[in-house]
């Protein structure tokens, strides 16, 4: 029997069903990721009940839902929009940073689990990126990298010295020397990471200074750490974007 339940929840993927519909990947703070059929969304002959601007990748919205634990997929009674971007959808670079936000959460998220405080490290991401400067805006990838690892049992200690200065992507803590695998962070690069991993709020980004250039190569060495600890894990297709829009 499906129970009716209040959720936030973040869109993570919408595809179309038939002629007018929508199945759509929710990430729920109540229920984890979700999959859910929207009847009618896309008809042109009446007005749908759940608008499908609101079932946009990167939105937050409150739902009512049906939930059914012995369906895979579930409905959506009501939806309204909980947080309204002003700057994500405009922004070339803020948009490129959000797809790949989502698109590394997809690539974690291997189970239907609840994870609260994973739901409210992704809403005030997304918020933060939304008002984030340039500076802040071009180094949030690093960031979220570093930080969202924390909530699939896989992360980076930040034990940083002067001597153990080489960050070790197996076992995702600082060596003195360089491993036989040489899968490392080299300093200084490494102590960059080790800058990112202190960072409380994102305001705080503005003072981690890095290029392009060095961004791409750090940004490249974090998503190995992914693919060793997340199998299977794959190319990330958002990346050449990234590439081409971070600024310097």
């Amino acid at each position: 029997m499906a129970l009716l339940h209040q959720t936030k929840g973040l869109v993570l993927r919408a595809v179309k069903y038939g002629e007018t519909s929508l199945v759509v990947s929710v990430f729920t703070e109540l229920f984890g990721l979700q999959q859910y059929m929207v009847n009618g969304v896309r008809s042109s002959k009446k007005s749908p009940s759940i608008s499908i601007a609101l079932l946009q990748p990167g939105n937050l919205i409150d739902m009512i839902v049906y939930q059914n634990e012995k369906q895979v997929l579930q409905r959506i009674k009501e939806c309204r929009s909980v947080y309204n971007f002003s700057m994500i959808y405009m922004d070339i670079t803020k948009n490129a940073v959000l797809l790949y936000m989502i698109e590394l959460l997809q690539k974690c998220l291997k189970q239907p689990d609840a994870q609260a405080e994973l739901f409210y490290f992704l809403e005030d991401m997304l918020k933060g990126l939304d008002n984030a400067g340039h500076r802040q805006t071009a180094n949030i990838p690093l960031f979220y990298t570093i930080h969202l690892s924390h909530f699939f049992g896989f992360r980076l200690m930040d034990n940083y010295s002067s001597t153990k200065n080489y960050l070790d992507l197996h076992e995702g803590q600082f060596q003195e020397n360089v491993p036989l695998h040489q899968k490392v962070i080299h300093p200084p690069m490494s102590e960059k990471v080790s800058q990112l991993l202190k960072v409380m709020q994102l305001s705080e980004l503005d003072d981690i200074e890095l290029n392009k250039n060095q961004r791409n190569l750090l940004l490249d060495d974090l998503l190995h750490f992914y693919s060793i600890h997340v199998h299977p894990f794959g190319a990330m297709r958002s990346l050449p974007v990234i590439r081409t829009v971070l600024e310097d």
